[in-house]
C-alpha cells in the first residue's frame, strides 16, 4: 500500500520528537560497559520494575556541561525528552539462564532491525579505539564498495554504523 501523505504535516506533530529505540540486552553487566566506555555514551537513567522482572537503561550522548536534574521525577521526564538515546531492556535471569540462545538482531535470516548509527569525527581512529576494546566487527572502513563506514557489534550482536557526517553525505549523493 503507497504511502499517501498529505501535502503539509498536520500541526498537531510539530512537537513530535524521535526519542529512542529499545534493544534487548541479555545482561546489563556487559552492554552498559560497552554503551558507555566504549561508545562514551552516558547512563541518561534506570527504571526497575521488579514485579515484571525487567530493567530498562537509558543511554546516550549528551551536549558538554548538559546534566540530568537530580530529583527523579523531573530526570525521568528529562531523559524521555532525549533525542537519539537507546533504551536497553534486560528482562531479569537471561544473563544467567544457560539455556537462553540471545535475542534476534535482525541481520540474519529472517531479516527485520538492521541496526544502529553513531557520528564520530573519524571513523578509522574510532575503529583503532573498537580494536583496542576488543569489539567485533562487521565491516571495517576500507572494506567493501562502501569506504569510510564501518559496522561493529554490541554485546548481544545488534549492529552500529560508525560513519563520519561528512564522508556518508558524499558516498550517498554521489549517485545524484
Amino acid at each position: 500500500m503507497p504511502l499517501n501523505p498529505p501535502a503539509a504535516a498536520h500541526p498537531l506533530t510539530r512537537d513530535f520528537s524521535m526519542t529512542q529505540t529499545m534493544l534487548r540486552i541479555r545482561d546489563p553487566e556487559a552492554s552498559l560497559p560497552f554503551y558507555e566506555r566504549v561508545l562514551g555514551m552516558r547512563l541518561l537513567d534506570r527504571f526497575d520494575f521488579p514485579a515484571m522482572k525487567f530493567s530498562l537503561y537509558f543511554v546516550g550522548y549528551l551536549a558538554e556541561g548538559d546534566a540530568p536534574p537530580a530529583d527523579p521525577v523531573a530526570r525521568a521526564a528529562w531523559t524521555f525528552r532525549q533525542r537519539g538515546a537507546v533504551e536497553l531492556t534486560h528482562n531479569w535471569g537471561t544473563e544467567s539462564d544457560p539455556a537462553f540462545a540471545g535475542y534476534h538482531a535482525g541481520n540474519s535470516d529472517p531479516r527485520g532491525f538492521g541496526h544502529i548509527g553513531i557520528t564520530v569525527p573519524d571513523v578509522h581512529a574510532a575503529c583503532r579505539w573498537f580494536e583496542e576494546c576488543g569489539v567485533d566487527f562487521v565491516k571495517r572502513p576500507d572494506d567493501g564498495s562502501m569506504k569510510g563506514l564501518a559496522f561493529i557489534r554490541d554485546p548481544d550482536g545488534y549492529w552500529i554504523e560508525v560513519l563520519s557526517a561528512e564522508v556518508s553525505a558524499r558516498l550517498v549523493t554521489a549517485g545524484r
